[in-house]
């Protein structure tokens, strides 16, 4: 009989994680009942999607302020510029503060209009009704204000962050706006770049422009400050406020989780089950600008059936182009058998227009980021199922 439906999501509930709680037992028994009390039929290839939070609180990969000040002690002696941060609450906040209470003094460069991931300063017109170039103009703190007003509030958050962020630093904070990171060093030679996916080419034009110091946030609570959590591979990038004075890192060990879930998952099902980590997702919201994608990546651990690029063709094209005179079954039967017969790697050919070259695992990573929300749904895990699917599958 043939399918009528194509790849499904559902959100699954689980009790409220706490630190220290067995995070491998919690999944895998919010998934056996969910399967159960809904009864859903598992197959080869379904994928389970953990949220990077529900893993982090669970092995407690907290740290403090505290901790991020004695790191930055450690590690600078001097003064310190700070390049390309996001405009965020529950995410840059709470590491300014912590670098704050280092007692050294910070120089804070924000790029314009945006920061990297869309949130706006202000918007392109502002700009371009006072004829600025972002691209050479450097404003200080009081031309901006003078500029763009006393005010200037975020139009999903209601926040200044201009104004959240000096309120952080108070005497110990200058805040500058220009595009090139280079200008830091008219201020500080040694830098911290804030910058998410950007951060590599901004620490080498900072070095080859005579830095004397460049670290990136992967190099802030790398390493545990006593017993404090610490991510060995992407340092405070990709955390969350946990309250005013801590802050939620990054899940470290990500692949002993997914591993142990999955051994767990199929021995339950007798079948093949795919498991992956989950962080923000990579999409852009056409109102605020915003590209949701304020994690260094959006899946930190997957199994290895996850891994690579998808290869499909795309049925529109081949409607257009070769079914100008095939109708009904014909035009079904046709799309199948070029699905049977399509290549193991189409990556450029025709037939494979439109579709999205990009890892499985952000694409699902995505989906899932959607389907968990942000908020109050409590499914932090995801069952996906007929993703791997085609039009021909039976």
């Amino acid at each position: 009989m043939s399918r009528n439906v194509g790849t499904i999501a559902r959100g699954i509930r689980t009790p409220i994680v706490k630190e220290n709680d067995d995070i491998v037992e919690i999944v895998v028994d919010s998934v056996i009942k969910a399967v159960k009390s809904d009864n859903i039929t598992l197959h080869d290839k379904d994928v389970i999607g953990i949220t990077e939070s529900l893993v982090a609180r669970a092995q407690g990969n907290y740290c403090s302020t505290k901790d991020i000040a004695t790191d930055i002690n450690n590690k600078f002696e001097s003064d310190i510029g700070l390049v390309f941060p996001i405009l965020s609450r529950n995410r840059f906040s709470i590491i300014l503060k912590g670098i704050i209470e280092s007692g050294k003094k910070v120089t804070l460069l924000l790029s314009y209009p945006s920061d990297e991931v869309g949130n706006h300063l202000m918007s392109l017109d502002d700009l371009d009704n006072l004829k600025i170039n972002p691209y050479d103009k450097v404003m200080d703190e009081k031309e901006y204000r003078e500029l763009f007003g006393e005010m200037v509030t975020h139009n999903f958050t209601g926040i200044d962050y201009v104004k959240l962020y000096k309120d952080i630093g108070g005497e110990n904070i200058d805040i500058i706006f220009a595009n090139d990171p280079r200008v830091i060093l008219n201020y500080s030679k040694d830098v911290i770049c804030c910058d998410i996916h950007s951060r590599f080419r901004t620490k080498r034009l900072l070095e080859e422009a005579g830095a004397r110091k460049v670290l990136t946030l992967t190099d802030i609570m790398n390493e545990p400050i006593e017993n404090s959590g610490y991510n060995p591979e992407y340092g405070v990038l990709g955390s969350n406020l946990a309250s005013k004075d801590e802050l939620k890192l990054f899940p470290r060990d990500g692949m002993k989780y997914v591993s142990e879930i999955k051994t767990r998952l199929d021995e339950y099902s007798g079948k093949n089950i795919e498991v992956m980590i989950y962080g923000d997702g990579a999409f852009k919201d056409p109102v605020g600008k915003i590209w949701e994608l304020a994690d260094p990546v959006v899946s930190p651990a997957f199994t290895e059936g996850l891994k690579g690029i998808p290869n499909e063709i795309k049925i529109k094209y081949i409607a257009d182009t070769e079914l100008e005179n095939v109708y009904g079954e014909d035009a079904v039967n046709l799309i199948k058998q070029k699905i049977y017969a399509k290549d193991q790697d189409l990556l450029g050919r025709a037939e494979s227009l439109g579709t999205t070259p990009r890892q499985i695992t952000d694409l699902i990573g995505s989906l899932c980021d959607l389907m968990s929300g942000s908020g109050d749904k409590g499914t932090p895990v995801i069952l996906v199922q007929g993703y791997f699917d085609n039009f021909a599958s039976e």
